[in-house]
């Protein structure tokens, strides 16, 4: 039972993983962006959840009401103001203004909210617990972040499958010309992947504030984690992204049982494994989106 134990409370944190590589993965499929500052978008969602808590005094959960618009507003106007001029057949332009925004976000954390490790705190979830007989409990939060991991996963295969908008988001991840001749403005259509997929993050960035402490230096760290989801799981596979949260998070509750210091080290060789037996991933996709 122990192991069994093991085992599902990785899966559970295998969600949280998810979350985080979904925007990383969105922007990705559509933009060919690779994001280095996506780790810090995620810690700056949970600074802004702090400041919404602490000046309205909502709990977290609530917050998520003003967090996840502001943040949309962010990737939105981030995108139209100078993701766009990055963009083209330098794939090095992105890569160093995304770099250049984790150096400045964490700057301006660290400046405003100091080193100090912060928690959200919500005590009776993450108090509550369901037991499965006598020796196995499943935590409400474990359970509700895999649950939102779910329910925001199956969202946007929802948008990019049967609305509008999500065909403009496949159509120019597909063929950008062919788009433009159809009047797809993809400068706007950009802008409302970097803004989806930074609302995303919000959740992500609330609910690792509600799990554990953060301060605003682990932004590279979850940067790190959602690449190593995107792998495992399969560039351009939402679900795939959900599958590759789990092998990671498992990975490092396995690890974790042998030895403490392993958790981390675990993770790191089945990206390595998967890497170089699976290059294209578990559930690979013929097309990004």
């Amino acid at each position: 039972m122990y192991w069994v134990n093991t085992i599902i409370q990785g899966a559970l944190v295998g969600g949280l993983y998810a979350l985080f590589a979904t925007g990383l993965s969105l922007m990705f499929g559509v933009m060919r962006i690779i994001n280095l500052a996506h780790g810090d978008f995620i810690v700056l969602a949970a600074y802004l959840a702090v400041v919404v808590t602490g000046t309205l005094g909502v709990n977290p959960l609530v917050a998520l009401v003003i967090v996840i618009p502001v943040m949309f507003a962010v990737g939105y106007f981030l995108q139209r103001g100078l993701l766009n001029f990055t963009l083209g057949e330098d794939v090095l332009r992105p890569l160093l203004v995304t770099f250049g925004l984790s150096v400045v976000i964490q700057n301006v954390l660290l400046e405003l909210f100091s080193a100090d490790s912060r928690r959200l705190q919500l005590p009776w979830f993450e108090m509550a617990s369901v037991r499965i007989g006598d020796q196995l409990a499943i935590g409400l939060m474990p359970a509700s972040v895999f649950g939102a991991a779910v329910l925001v996963i199956a969202a946007i295969e929802i948008l990019l499958r049967s609305t509008a908008l999500g065909r403009a988001f496949r159509a120019t991840s597909d063929d950008i010309d062919t788009a433009r001749l159809y009047g797809v403005n993809n400068r706007n259509i950009y802008a409302l992947a970097s803004g989806t997929a930074l609302a995303v993050v919000s959740i992500a960035g609330v609910l690792l504030g509600m799990r554990t402490i953060f301060d605003p230096t682990i932004g590279p760290a979850r940067l790190l984690y959602a690449f190593e989801v995107v792998i495992i799981g399969g560039l351009g596979s939402l679900w795939g992204t959900l599958a590759g949260g789990i092998i990671l998070g498992v990975a490092q509750a396995l690890g974790a049982a042998f030895d403490p210091s392993w958790d981390t080290l675990a993770g790191h060789v089945v990206f390595l494994l998967v890497l170089l037996f699976r290059p294209r991933g578990l559930i690979p996709k013929t097309s990004d989106l």
